[in-house]
């Protein structure tokens, strides 16, 4: 089902904001994890720790559920659909697959965050920038398949073009 024009580019933008954001969040969490990392003055390296955990729970995981949620909207009412291209699918995956990691990570974060906090000297804690960095890959890659929709129909997307003819997007 297609959705009207105004209502899907309300929709796009609602993604697109959304998805953006996480990005961002991500970003800024990165920074704050190098900080953390490699920081040698150990009230810089907490305020670092407890501000990732801020940064995870307010920003990155609602903005992560929200890009999901919309995202696959956003599939269902377009000319895209959520099964017929392979980029979509593959954008579906990823999406997915980093929001699962992000909330198995979440307690890792609080519980650095609060060691932080306890510790005299909380340089030396573990780190979180293989999830960081992974994460920020994994939504660069989104968006380079959302920029280029590389050309590919899934087997359904084959079955359902050969039905029917493709609706044009004119809006």
């Amino acid at each position: 089902m297609i959705m009207p024009a105004r209502l899907r580019k309300a929709v796009l933008t609602v993604h697109v904001t959304t998805s953006v954001g996480w990005l961002g969040g991500v970003l800024a969490y990165l920074a704050l994890d190098v900080t953390a990392a490699v920081g040698q003055d150990p009230t810089t390296v907490r305020a670092s720790y407890v501000a990732m955990e801020v940064i995870v729970r307010w920003a990155i995981v609602p903005l992560a559920l929200a890009a999901v949620v919309i995202g696959i909207v956003n599939a269902l009412g377009t000319q895209w659909g959520l099964f017929r291209h392979y980029w979509v699918l593959v954008k579906l995956v990823l999406t997915v697959v980093a929001t699962i990691v992000l909330l198995q990570e979440v307690p890792s974060v609080r519980y650095l965050a609060d060691l932080a906090v306890a510790s005299p000297d909380p340089r030396g804690l573990s780190n979180t920038l293989v999830h960081s960095g992974g994460g920020l890959l994994i939504l660069l890659t989104t968006v380079v398949l959302s920029v280029f929709k590389p050309k590919g129909l899934t087997t359904y997307g084959w079955r359902q073009q050969t039905r029917r003819p493709e609706v044009r997007d004119e809006g």
